[in-house]
């Protein structure tokens, strides 16, 4: 009872101070609809990340030659980039009980033409396994087989940015591109990928037989990746031990010596792409978090400002039998109907606000449950920790001199 009638009267004494009531308010707002919008957007850029890792394939694992390391944010190779083969793929997608298949890959840029359109694009030589293990389809025409793959065709599957450049809107199954002045078929079209976890555009490639591009392009018997597809997620680091064991005996690496070669576990991108995001998103949600404690100064400001206007108020209350407990209730229900209504405002706004950025915006959002709850007891929080002391103030107050001020 006595809840509901401080409420009444909190409600009450902060409705005869509307501007004062509404300032204090909107610091609150501001500050829980900034942390939802910023968590949201963090989250969202998180799963967007996540979702194109995935993307790369099932239970992958990338064979890089040489060394791999991190520059600018991007992977880059580095040593002896001239040890992987053919052979090591197929050895790999044979001798391991824990890998279900490997697809070697060569890539250099190439500038492609069609009659007078051209286009400068990635060329990647690679197997039939590939789509299977990267999570490429051609939706229109089909992928090139072992046999053309055994026979060294020019064939070729083209990716949907390619298309666009070089045909606009015509047709290009059938048509006849060239590369390097080597003529090719096109036999499919892959379907739009995107871009993907590192920047690039998965749609802006030419894909053909690994020997094509060894014999017929490059003029070379390495490969630059050998990507790997284990058969269970359960089984990755069964697959990578075996990776790494059967390529040091085909290398004739002793022990004690380096790897020529470097294995990139896809749970290991997603575990190192989560930290970063979830990094990112505490900083967001950090930076949005002191708005709300200015909110939070807002309130004490007010409720100081209360006091020292209701001061013959509060001491014709201690007058009539009211207890220091009292009146330390009515200002900390007070503090908290202004954090609360600040807090259910700025969470429908914070709501709205991560909805229509989402809709209007390439920013992707992901409103979370528990941000919500958290902003909103956070705010309460807020009123709270910034109530006690003006309402502690107050319950101080001398009620002789209190009925003796102006």
């Amino acid at each position: 009872m006595k809840l509901l009638k401080g409420t009444k009267v909190a409600l009450k004494t902060l409705g005869a101070h509307k501007m004062r009531t509404a300032l204090a308010v909107i610091g609150i707002v501001i500050g829980v609809s900034a942390v939802v919008l910023m968590v949201a957007i963090g989250r969202g850029a998180q799963e967007s990340v996540l979702k194109k890792i995935q993307g790369l394939g099932t239970n992958l694992i990338i064979v890089t030659a040489g060394k791999v390391r991190v520059i600018a944010g991007r992977p880059r190779q580095t040593g002896n980039t001239t040890t992987l083969t053919v052979r090591d793929a197929e050895a790999l997608a044979t001798e391991s009980a824990a890998v279900s298949g490997a697809a070697p890959f060569q890539g250099k840029k190439y500038i492609v033409k069609y009659g007078e359109a051209s286009t400068n694009t990635v060329v990647s030589g690679t197997t039939p396994d590939f789509p299977d293990i990267r999570n490429f389809r051609a939706t229109t025409g089909r992928f090139f087989t072992e046999d053309e793959v055994k026979a060294s065709q020019r064939v070729a599957v083209l990716g949907k940015t390619v298309v666009r450049n070089l045909f606009e809107d015509r047709a290009a199954i059938g048509e006849t591109i060239r590369i390097n002045n080597v003529p090719f078929e096109i036999i499919g079209v892959l379907e739009e990928k995107g871009v993907n976890a590192i920047g690039q555009d998965d749609d802006d490639q030419v894909l053909i037989p690994i020997t094509t591009v060894m014999r017929r392009l490059m003029n070379v018997i390495y490969v630059n990746n050998v990507y790997v597809s284990a058969r269970d997620a359960s089984l990755m680091d069964k697959a990578v031990a075996d990776i790494s064991s059967i390529l040091r005996e085909r290398h004739h690496l002793k022990e004690g010596r380096d790897d020529d070669f470097s294995i990139q576990n896809q749970m290991d991108i997603i575990r190192a792409e989560q930290e970063t995001s979830e990094t990112f998103t505490m900083l967001l949600g950090g930076i949005a978090a002191i708005s709300l404690l200015v909110g939070g100064v807002g309130i004490l400001a007010i409720m100081l400002i209360s006091i020292k206007e209701r001061t013959r108020e509060i001491g014709l209350r201690r007058a009539v039998g009211a207890r220091k407990k009292d009146i330390l209730l009515q200002f900390l229900i007070e503090a908290l109907v202004l954090s609360v209504a600040g807090g259910i405002i700025g969470v429908v706004l914070g709501v709205a606000g991560s909805l229509i950025t989402g809709w209007t915006t390439e920013l992707p959002t992901s409103v979370s449950v528990l941000s919500v709850v958290v902003a909103f007891l956070f705010s309460a929080a807020t009123g709270l920790f910034f109530g006690i002391y003006p309402a502690k103030k107050a319950a101080e107050l001398d009620p002789i001199h209190a009925l003796r001020s102006e």
